[in-house]
């Protein structure tokens, strides 16, 4: 995903400026290293259930003061330093914004998206 293009053809939706005060973006990557004990990882495989991504998405868009919600994963096998997912959320305040960014993340790295890593 090309973020500054993506924000800037956000940018010109009707209504954005009446309707959004905050972009929050989270950009995932692929680690050198294991989060269970910091192990060397060599790559990744990625596998995206779209489905559940597409109704978490829906899901969050719903709430209070979100404007719009992108969400984009890779999936297959990746490596160390590559792009694995994006999440926009744009919003009235951060009040509404940064717990949904928060809460979607969550509910996507547990729900939507297996990774398999494989060590060095």
């Amino acid at each position: 995903m090309d973020l500054s293009k993506t924000i800037a053809e956000l940018k010109k939706e009707p209504g954005f400026s009446d309707n959004v005060g905050m972009i929050l973006i989270h950009n995932g990557v692929v680690r050198s290293w294991s989060r269970k004990d910091r192990s060397k990882v060599s790559h990744v495989d990625v596998a995206v259930n779209n489905k559940k991504l597409a109704s978490l998405r829906d899901e969050y868009a719903k709430k209070p003061g979100i404007y719009r919600i992108i969400i984009e994963a890779q999936s297959g096998r990746l490596k160390q330093g590559d792009d694995l997912l994006f999440i926009i959320v744009a919003g009235d305040i951060r009040e509404h914004v940064k717990p949904v960014l928060a809460e979607l993340l969550d509910r996507v790295k547990a729900e939507a998206v297996i990774k398999t890593e494989y060590p060095e």
